[in-house]
């Protein structure tokens, strides 16, 4: 696969062995003291090991912070910070899946900025301002679905409640990203499969949004006619860099186009990961098809325009049905309760969707009853 350079706005390196392009990447940008952020596992693996050889190779002297894991909190976040300063790191290198590559986005911020990470968030009520250049931050995604290495928010959690918390600023944007679908050979299936859902479930309901975003809407669709010809080859046969690429590529799309808003897709993962402790793209996953055959009556023409995306016959109602058909394909569970949610949980899980905020742009208007509802008929 021939390395392919394009910028949108972040400039994206993307092929096979793009990888390798990191470390000559900082030192003509006279970088020298990298720090790695990454998460607990991939920090204990070769393939990081690798990367810290070939950054020393290149010339730099790079250090390595590996202490992210599950849904990321504040704590993690300030820890890479510490780590950055004890370093005395001049830029970030973030590497791994959503959760390290949201670590990494804002370590450099609160490494050169005053207070907490959590009053950076968009919504505090005394939210800190970016008022100083952020550390050169570059990332190399490990997994196709968030999309986080071109997206401008940093999703992190409070410590306690496990609220889902957003920093939001074009600032936080990585300067430039290494999707290398190499990096994604060694997930295992399940995790294929969930973040594969995850990348699918942001073009999708980014498409179905009713804010006005033609471009995104593009984007939306070209992500999930690529995600439905991929993703089920993807999991199938993991060393299948087309599938693996094709699906590094939809996921960044999905990213690209969420910039529109979301749905109550994502408003039902949300309150999933907060109170079930679920994976994000799992969530997603177990509640796609539940949440959209609720919309379909509010924008038929738009689930045609998906279908026809997906290479389906029959029309926008074929489209749900589909993405049942792929789930099973897949791996994924048939049900909220296989995948360990109780009906005890519901009435939590409805107070935490409805205060979400994806939902006020879903196609169809969403009260409480209708999550309770949907999270009842998805059980």
């Amino acid at each position: 696969m021939t390395i392919t350079t394009f910028s949108f706005p972040t400039t994206v390196h993307f092929g096979v062995g793009a990888r390798a392009l990191v470390g000559p990447h900082l030192r003509d940008r006279g970088l020298s003291r990298p720090l790695v952020v990454t998460d607990r596992g991939l920090a204990a693996m070769p393939l990081v090991a690798e990367l810290v050889a070939a950054l020393a190779a290149a010339g730099l002297a790079p250090a390595v912070y590996g202490g992210v894991f599950g849904n990321p909190t504040a704590s993690q976040v300030m820890g890479g910070a510490a780590a950055f300063r004890e370093h005395g790191a001049d830029s970030v290198v973030g590497v791994g899946g959503g959760a390290a590559l949201d670590v990494a986005k804002v370590v450099g911020l609160l490494a050169t900025h005053e207070g907490d990470a959590l009053e950076y968030v968009w919504d505090h009520p005394s939210v800190r301002p970016i008022t100083r250049p952020l550390p050169y931050f570059v990332a190399l995604p490990t997994t196709a679905g968030t999309g986080s290495e071109v997206g401008r928010s940093s999703v992190i959690s409070e410590e306690d409640t496990h609220i889902k918390r957003v920093i939001f600023s074009p600032q936080i944007l990585a300067r430039a990203v290494f999707a290398d679908p190499e990096l994604t050979v060694g997930v295992p299936p399940t995790v294929t499969a969930a973040t594969g859902m995850d990348a699918l479930t942001h073009n999708v309901e980014s498409y179905l949004s009713p804010a006005y975003h033609p471009m995104c809407d593009g984007v939306a669709l070209e992500g999930t006619r690529i995600a439905a010809r991929a993703l089920a080859t993807a999991v199938r046969e993991p060393r299948n860099l087309v599938a693996r690429g094709d699906m590094m590529m939809s996921s960044m799309m999905g990213a690209v186009a969420f910039q529109k808003d979301l749905g109550a897709v994502h408003s039902c993962a949300h309150a999933l990961g907060t109170v079930a402790d679920l994976h994000h793209g799992l969530a997603n996953a177990l509640m796609i098809d539940t949440v959209l055959a609720w919309n379909h009556e509010a924008v038929p023409a738009k689930f045609d325009e998906l279908a026809h995306a997906a290479g389906l016959e029959g029309g926008g109602g074929a489209f749900v049905p589909w993405l049942q058909r792929l789930k099973a394909e897949v791996g994924i569970a048939p049900s909220l309760a296989v995948a360990g949610v109780t009906r005890a949980q519901v009435p939590r899980l409805v107070e935490v969707a409805t205060r979400d905020l994806c939902h006020q742009t879903n196609p169809r208007p969403c009260t409480a009853a209708d999550f309770e509802r949907l999270f009842l008929r998805a059980l």
